[in-house]
């Protein structure tokens, strides 16, 4: 029973552990689509706090897509935030631009 039972949680600690995001994915998200605009990429993450990244990534990253949506010199973009994908993916994205913001102490390597 307790070989059972820890069998149990493991295979739960290990299905919870796989569908977070994870912080390199949203790295490869952010060279990808970010640095083509915003080209200094280490001192645009670090322009806002970890409780700003939040805000804009809410809702799956809605209010971060609406403020390229409103934004003219972001049209190049706009496809992308349009995008399931990009809702699909923002948990990764997120978790990324939350572990290096401003206030985070942690300097991404963007290469």
């Amino acid at each position: 029973m307790n070989k059972f039972v820890l069998v149990f949680l493991s295979i739960m600690i290990l299905s919870l552990t796989s569908a977070n995001a994870a912080i390199y994915k949203g790295q490869r998200i952010f060279i990808k689509k970010c640095l083509p605009c915003h080209k200094d990429g280490q001192n645009f993450i670090a322009e806002y706090k970890m409780r700003q990244w939040k805000k804009l990534m809410k809702k799956k990253g809605k209010p971060l897509a609406e403020l390229h949506l409103k934004n003219k010199k972001a049209k190049k973009s706009w496809k992308y935030f349009k995008s399931k994908k990009y809702a699909r993916k923002s948990k990764h994205l997120k978790q990324f631009l939350i572990e290096y913001a401003k206030d985070s102490g942690n300097v991404p390597a963007c290469n």
